[in-house]
């Protein structure tokens, strides 16, 4: 279980587990036989047909290349189970890179390239010095259900008796409000949530449920622009703009 540091309205803070939550499997996958299916790997081959293709010439001459040296098929490594693996990257040439700078490139509507730079990391900012902060952001279930498209959800666990009193007067109050909570990162609480180093910025919110002793509180998490929603008028909704109805 993955750990996250965060704090209530109170500014108490404490480092909790969080784990995504556990989904429901509807449709089981059996052998013809019904037997149980288990995933494997293995290794299809030890050459690239990108580079083969690149070294002869095109696929008919790899294929007339193949006839012409009547190659055998390597028994000892083709067709191999295997059980851990590593990616590393390749040149165009179909050789290991030792040294790779990841760019961030990017574009135009119409597919152009706009502009290309190094890549910047961002650091996880969910678990240090500074805890997930509420925002004081808090709007209703129903308001946020319209509003915004959860694309994680992360069930926020105690490791202890204190966090879990800690955690249920957190859900508790959410729960009786029938609301979510905005959080977020950084000194102030204002930066996006990143769960991982380089990893994708999120908006976060807090939901909690309460059921006697028993609590959740989730974290949901967008990466969807937050737009206000349109106001609506005493006739009904707000008009759409003229050049938006044409579109």
């Amino acid at each position: 279980m993955r750990a996250i540091h965060i704090a209530n309205e109170k500014k108490r803070d404490s480092e909790v587990g969080f784990e995504p939550l556990p989904g429901r499997k509807t449709v089981k996958m059996v052998l013809p036989g019904g037997g149980e299916q288990r995933n494997v790997k293995f290794i299809k081959s030890t050459a690239s047909l990108d580079a083969l293709q690149a070294e002869f010439g095109g696929l008919v001459n790899v294929g007339e290349a193949l006839i012409a040296s009547d190659c055998e098929v390597d028994m000892e490594k083709t067709g191999k189970f295997i059980q851990h693996t590593h990616r590393i990257w390749m040149t165009a040439g179909n050789k290991a890179a030792y040294r790779v700078t990841f760019m961030e490139v990017k574009y135009n509507p119409d597919g152009s390239e706009k502009e290309r730079a190094e890549l910047i990391r961002s650091e996880a900012n969910i678990k240090g010095e500074d805890p997930v902060k509420w925002t004081g952001k808090m709007e209703s279930k129903a308001e946020a259900i319209r509003k915004y498209v959860f694309q994680k959800s992360y069930q926020i666990r105690h490791t202890s008796g204190l966090t879990y009193d800690f955690l249920y007067d957190m859900a508790k109050q959410l729960f009786e409000q029938k609301a979510v909570m905005r959080v977020g990162g950084g000194p102030k609480g204002a930066d996006r949530l990143r769960l991982t180093d380089g990893g994708e910025e999120y908006f976060g919110f807090l939901e909690g449920r309460v059921s006697g002793d028993k609590y959740a509180l989730i974290l949901h998490l967008t990466n969807m622009p937050l737009k206000a929603l349109p106001k609506e008028t005493a006739s009904g909704p707000a008009p759409v703009p003229a050049k938006e109805a044409q579109e």
